[in-house]
């Protein structure tokens, strides 16, 4: 039986795709090796940023379910040691809609691998799992626009 061309191709395609992500990940690990035992991912700080817009008219109620859960849950990390400090910013004037923003939160993990305990501190906080879901649902209503953004220190003086 003959396989036809457009499937030949795709095939080639995805081992092409599949060997360059296999090399890909082989240069990083190489890569992440060669630097000094300081800098590695378990001793580094990992910032990340959340950045909100809500809807018009519904900022304080958006602002009291994020208290209740987000901030609650920030704090508990923070006690835990996950996270070192973290930051809320408002903005001071206005700008055009497709750059508003209602609320950055700007959090500093302990490490990359901190940042993954904040569903299961929310479960020891909110064992009303249903409620909680309730309100965040809500509050995702409520939400225009959103993403998170790892970030990255970037030393002006480096040489690249």
């Amino acid at each position: 039986m003959k396989v036809p061309i457009y499937i030949r191709r795709a095939t080639i395609a995805v081992i092409a795709l599949a060997a360059g992500l296999f090399l890909s990940g082989l240069w990083t690990l190489a890569h992440s090796q060669s630097s000094s035992p300081a800098a590695s991912n378990t001793d580094k700080s990992y910032l990340v940023e959340w950045v909100y817009r809500v809807k018009y008219g519904h900022q304080d109620e958006w602002w009291k379910i994020f208290q209740k859960y987000q901030i609650a849950t920030l704090d508990k990390e923070k006690q835990l040691g996950y996270i070192t400090a973290y930051t809320i910013y408002g903005p001071g004037l206005h700008t055009s809609e497709d750059s508003r923003w209602d609320y950055r939160v700007e959090i500093t993990y302990r490490n990359q691998a901190a940042a993954g305990h904040g569903g299961e501190v929310e479960k020891q906080l909110f064992p009303d799992r249903d409620a909680a879901r309730k309100e965040e649902d809500r509050r995702w209503e409520l939400t225009e626009n959103h993403w998170d953004l790892p970030i990255h220190v970037v030393d002006p003086h480096a040489a690249e």
